[in-house]
């Protein structure tokens, strides 16, 4: 495929922005190419400044679960527009959507919309310390809550991808209150808690971690998180940017029956436009200014336009709740063209799937945990990257990063990555 509209634009960009990108993982760095500069998007398609077509696995990091500009949320947005693009004012869309998500998720009494997943941690943080009176936060090797200076310690992701795992910039007095624990490893979570539970308000876990790549939880680690917390009267923080609305409508602590404390959302109740909230039992969020003495603020937060699409995005997703097995069901044949793919070929691999999200690890360890994830061999990774973009099928630049299935992706689509997965696994 000829790139050269994108090779063009992003020698431009290096000279703009700071890598040439936005955002870290977007500059394929790690996979050594020069990254599609997107035009356009519409289903399950996305088309590159060169005019390349592509079947979208990574969906702007996983919001679009109905596909691209899809029509009836793209009528929603036009209809917010023509009444005004901002008021910092209140506004009765925003109500609408704070009650959708309390119907959605049982644990959620009361919400409080903000701009974005990073905006939306870290305000759920700040509001579990001013609840509890304390400091110290816990989280997860290879989980990834935005980037906020407490939560740069251990993190997957973009800071995973550039093998920059703590970042410059961040305050010895911010990192040591942030303590971290082995994800999935319940023996381990039980000695954090008997050092250190009496000190922690918070701790935070993605409860499917999708930032190292796919790893569900064990059931019983995240049952012994919900016991522990109890015990200690710790605050349990779902991140559920990811998960929320994606999992099951009402998010991953529908899908295992836990309920946290706080849960922070993002991504998908934004249908595509930057939104975040965050948000949990009364007695929590009544700490919350100007009902109490926890500060928080935002002049777009709540945004009549993005608000209006993550409207649409939930009405659609609540009519429909087969959306959710048929997005299961074709994420699990992907799995499974992968695994066969590898057999065939005789390529170390470990596929983890759950719902509609899926990682393809090239390993031979099963990947229950940061380090196991870490293992994986991200040369080889790199040549399946740029022999599945040639053959169109545009998935995430990084071996630590999910593919995300969406309402969009027809049979069709579906047989012809199963076509490109073999075609790649061929050539490593």
């Amino acid at each position: 495929m000829s790139r050269i509209q994108s090779e063009k634009l992003f020698e431009k960009a290096k000279g703009l922005i700071p890598g040439g990108v936005n955002s870290p993982v977007r500059a394929y760095q790690s996979v050594g190419l020069t990254p599609p500069f997107i035009q356009k998007a519409f289903g399950s398609r996305i088309i590159d400044a060169d005019g390349n077509s592509y079947i979208d696995y990574v969906g702007s990091w996983g919001p679009m679960i109905l596909g691209h500009a899809h029509p009836e949320v793209v009528q929603a947005v036009r209809e917010a527009v023509a009444e005004g693009t901002s008021f910092g004012a209140p506004t009765g869309r925003e109500v609408e959507l704070a009650q959708m998500i309390c119907e959605a998720v049982s644990s959620v009494e009361m919400v409080r919309m903000v701009n974005s997943g990073t905006e939306a941690v870290m305000s759920a943080i700040r509001l579990a310390r001013g609840f509890t009176g304390r400091d110290k936060i816990l989280k997860f090797e290879g989980c990834y809550h935005g980037h906020a200076d407490g939560l740069l310690v251990k993190a997957g992701s973009g800071a995973l991808t550039t093998g920059v795992p703590d970042s410059a910039g961040v305050p010895r007095d911010y990192a040591r209150n942030t303590l971290t624990a082995a994800y999935n490893h319940c023996e381990a979570l039980e000695e954090r808690f008997k050092s250190s539970g009496a000190e922690l308000a918070a701790v935070i876990i993605e409860p499917v971690a999708g930032n190292m790549g796919v790893v569900p939880p064990k059931m019983e680690f995240l049952q012994l998180l919900r016991e522990l917390t109890c015990r200690y009267g710790v605050v349990l923080i779902f991140d559920e940017v990811i998960t929320g609305f994606r999992m099951a409508y009402g998010g991953a602590q529908e899908f295992f029956g836990i309920r946290p404390d706080i849960s922070v959302f993002g991504k998908i109740i934004g249908g595509g436009l930057p939104v975040g909230a965050y948000g949990g039992r009364k007695e929590i969020m009544a700490m919350v200014s100007p009902v109490g003495p926890v500060y928080q603020a935002g002049t777009l937060s709540g945004n009549p336009v993005a608000v209006a699409a993550g409207i649409k995005t939930l009405q659609i997703l609540k009519r429909d709740p087969s959306i959710y097995e048929e997005l299961a069901a074709k994420a699990g044949k992907l799995a499974g063209a992968f695994r066969e793919a590898a057999r065939k070929y005789a390529v170390p691999l470990s596929v983890n799937q759950i719902g509609s999200v899926l990682t393809a690890f090239f390993t031979d360890m099963e990947v229950t945990d940061y380090p196991a994830a870490t293992g994986s061999d991200t040369v080889r990774f790199a040549k399946y990257f740029g022999a599945m973009l040639d053959y169109g099928i545009y998935i995430a630049p990084s071996q630590f990063e999910a593919l995300f299935v969406s309402a969009a992706h027809s049979g069709e689509d579906i047989i012809k990555t199963e076509e490109g997965i073999m075609a790649a696994f061929a050539r490593l």
